[in-house]
């Protein structure tokens, strides 16, 4: 097809048709049989060519440029045309360059669709984009490049303007979409008219953007709001030139304001909750010639609707905190940055200080209010730091970590809540959990509460991962070494309710030989599991972590590992596993990296858990997991059937003593009892009744022996946990002192009641049947000849020999 452009010298107007930039010239221009690979069509010219291929709007471009005079003649306000029809379906860019006076201003006035500006480098949904280029005198400033469909309505400028649209080679646009004024004079730079509708937001830039704005110059953005709306100015980005004289500001016009214009910093938060239409006027400065920097804006404003509750006021008391910060926030906050279009959320110190994100330290009180119809997508981060120095100031305290109630109270959901132990090398942390306890978060028993605890200890040279713990657990206190950071971090609305009795605490110890070192105390018929801190990545090398488990007394544990070995080959030293009850005697069970771990094995006392690592070789890691189940003792059959038979032995040796007397009573008609004059019947213990020392008597021959103490050994307990005295008679060769002897201890004294308040007297020496009886250890040498009734021992029995039995069984 044939194109034919014909040009009104009077229109003053060029044509350009050249290929793209980079492309191979596969694609030619023919005129006149003449090939050519760009086309220049002149004022007052009529040309007619085609093209040598049948897709040319992949090659070529179209650049139409016309020039109007403001200066030396009158300019042709009014509505701008494309021009020339008939143009081939090229890629297009129309540029209209107005020269005028400085005295005098230009507005670009825009129908109704409006214009929204972007960021260099960013392109519009439909490819179609407008330049905006100020001339004064030989400078040249880019005020912004728009797309269509934004709030922009007008551009007043100072001096001259070269106007550009980039048109794709399908768009069906035949208007322009502006017209041209004459204005007077603006006195600055330009002049951009935003207005906004309903709730919106309109993102603005800086004359230059990226670059830097012209030096001491001033522009201004007009923003027209509904008298029923609230306006909020956010700067996003923006840095500072280096001024020599003036300062760079900026300037509000706030209708009603008592101190108009409102004069800014930069680096200040602007203005917010602004009521009706308003100007902002950015002013630069007198630059240092050697280094001027570059100043340049890029900022926001957020158009929305009074909320209901904004005279609502919420107090924040921090003022008995100390190294505390509370910041209020979007959800997703900081990684996450809302699109502009989103509805914004406003935190505010004051009617007229708000900001999307609100940072309060401690030692103050606060009365803040929000600027959110939403305020479920607000979250608030707070951090506190607790340190320790010197141990003799901080050893015996205990530091709750729970959330102040100065947090709890606000209608804002708690994201996380983060403290910061410090401490010196030779000093450690405690974390206690007393009442709650904590459950360590692992594959198999996984948290389900609304909040949990994640732990991390740090050196300057390594981070250990304790773990993430939630309440409802068995581990009721943690020992680590090295600076620990604790973060608390909710995952539901239930949180404010579930949380009201935490009782996690800490506390500075002196230091520990382990990196870690848990407490787990569980409750009856528990399962625990447990797992190595920085798991899955491995325990950091010639790290050691311990386990104290506690086992209640009338239960046993049951000590399993999820798998056969460590899993690593050491390059330097040995991983270690070591399990050892705590008590008296107790065998220690040890394991190398290169050795298959314990079986699942009974554990009856309190018991450690030890785990050392190497240095292992690449790509081996320590990762182990290990549980403990609980289960009432069984008593041992055995036990209970010796227990039985020793009861049996002592009824039958009972009984038969008692027939045995009976049939000897009947027997003895009557009873004729052997009397010896050397024998003191009076109860034992009384002082003054002997007339001989113990030297010349035989007081310390047994004169009976407990039963207890023969049958002993049959009357342990099923649980061995009390052994009774097992004793024979043997003779006394020994020296013999000048005291009497004292009576056994109570536990073997079965017959005899005691009583803590008064001092009974001894009951006198009875006998049912009358009898007196006398044992006697029968020297060597003596006749055992029993109807020898006449041989006497001759030593002195003065002092009853029970008293004797009793004295050496408190000696023992």
């Amino acid at each position: 097809a044939s194109f034919t452009i014909s040009l009104h010298k009077a229109d003053n107007t060029t044509v350009l048709i050249k290929l793209r930039p980079d492309l191979s010239p596969s694609c030619r221009i023919r005129m006149k049989n003449v090939i050519r690979s760009e086309l220049k069509i002149k004022p007052g010219e009529n040309v007619t060519f085609t093209f040598t291929c049948s897709t040319p709007e992949k090659y070529f471009i179209t650049e139409i440029q016309k020039n109007i005079d403001c200066v030396s003649g009158p300019c042709p306000f009014g509505d701008v045309h494309l021009y020339p029809p008939g143009l081939p379906r090229l890629n297009r860019t129309y540029i209209w360059d107005v020269k005028a006076s400085t005295k005098a201003g230009l507005e670009l006035k825009f129908s109704t669709s409006w214009l929204r500006q972007i960021e260099p480098g960013e392109t519009c949904p439909d490819s179609i984009s407008y330049n905006i280029n100020s001339c004064i005198d030989k400078a040249t400033v880019n005020i912004g490049t728009f797309c269509r469909n934004g709030s922009v309505s007008r551009v007043k400028l100072l001096g001259g303007v070269v106007m550009s649209l980039h048109l794709p080679w399908h768009s069906p646009l035949t208007t322009s979409g502006f017209n041209i004024a004459n204005r007077a004079s603006i006195k600055r730079l330009c002049i951009i008219e935003s207005i906004l509708k309903g709730e919106s937001s309109v993102t603005l830039m800086s004359p230059n953007y990226p670059l830097g704005f012209p030096e001491d110059e001033l522009m201004t953005w007009q923003f027209v709001i509904p008298p029923n709306m609230r306006a909020s100015v956010f700067f996003h980005n923006y840095s500072l030139s280096n001024c020599e004289r003036k300062e760079e500001r900026v300037e509000y016009y706030i209708p009603g304001s008592p101190s108009n214009p409102e004069v800014f910093k930069l680096s200040d938060s602007q203005p917010a909750n602004i009521a009706g239409s308003f100007n902002m006027s950015l002013q630069g400065c007198d630059q240092d010639a050697q280094n001027p920097g570059i100043l340049r804006l890029l900022f926001q404003v957020v158009v929305q609707h009074p909320q209901v509750d904004e005279n609502v006021t919420h107090l924040v008391d921090l003022s008995k905190e100390k190294n505390m910060t509370v910041t209020i926030h979007l959800e997703g906050w900081p990684s996450h940055i809302p699109l502009m279009s989103e509805p914004i959320c406003l935190i505010c110190k004051d009617p007229r200080t708000c900001d999307r994100v609100l940072t309060l330290t401690s030692g103050a009180v606060y009365k803040i209010s929000f600027l959110c119809k939403d305020l479920s997508r607000l979250r608030i981060t707070a951090e506190k730091g607790i340190g320790c120095m010197d141990i003799r100031w901080c050893q015996r305290k205990n530091y709750s970590l729970s959330v102040p109630k100065a947090i709890t109270q606000l209608p804002i959901r708690l994201h996380k809540f983060i403290w910061k132990l410090l401490a010196t090398d030779l000093i450690n942390i405690e974390i206690m959990s007393p009442s709650l306890k904590l459950q360590q978060h692992v594959p198999e028993q996984r948290c389900n509460t609304s909040y949990s605890y994640s732990i991390v200890s740090a050196t300057p040279e390594t981070a250990l991962n304790v773990g993430v713990f939630c309440p409802g657990g068995s581990i009721e206190k943690i020992q680590m070494r090295n600076n620990i950071t604790i973060s608390l971090k909710t995952f539901g609305k239930g949180y404010i309710n579930e949380s009201i009795p935490q009782d996690l605490k800490m506390s500075f110890v002196p230091h520990i030989k382990d990196e870690c070192s848990f407490t787990v105390s569980p409750n009856p018929k528990a399962k625990v599991y447990l797992q190595t801190p920085n798991w899955p990545y491995g325990l950091p090398p010639y790290v050691s972590v311990s386990w104290f488990i506690v086992v209640p007394s009338k239960q046993t544990a049951r000590l399993g590992f999820s798998k056969d070995r460590m899993g690593i080959a050491c390059e330097t030293g040995r991983a270690y596993i070591n399990i050892k009850e705590e008590t008296l005697g107790a065998e220690e069970i040890v394991r190398r990296e290169d050795e298959l771990l314990p079986q699942p094995r009974e554990m009856h006392h309190n018991f450690w858990v030890n785990v050392s690592n190497c240095k292992p070789v690449h790509k081996t890691q320590l990762t182990l997991q290990f549980w403990v189940a609980f289960a009432d003792k069984q008593i041992d059959l055995g036990i209970i059937l010796a227990v039985v038979a020793g009861a049996g032995v002592l009824t039958a040796i009972g009984l038969t003593v008692y027939c045995v007397k009976r049939k000897k009573k009947k027997t003895q008609h009557p009873m004729v009892g052997v009397y010896n004059a050397n024998v003191n019947t009076q109860m034992p213990g009384k002082k003054g009744l002997f007339g001989k020392g113990r030297q010349n008597n035989e007081s310390h021959v047994y004169a009976v022996i407990d039963d207890a103490v023969v049958y002993g050994d049959l009357l342990k307990e099923s649980n061995g946990s009390v052994a009774p005295e097992v004793d024979v008679y043997r003779p006394f060769d020994g020296p013999i002192g000048s005291l009497p002897p004292s009576p056994p201890p109570f536990s073997f004294r079965k017959d005899i009641k005691c009583s803590s308040n008064t001092e009974e007297e001894p009951l006198p020496l009875t006998n049912i049947d009358q009898d007196t009886y006398t044992f006697a250890h029968q020297k060597s040498g003596q006749s055992e000849d029993n109807g020898d009734a006449d041989k006497q021992d001759k030593g002195d029995t003065s002092l009853p020999l029970l008293e004797n039995k009793e004295r050496d069984g408190l000696v023992e």
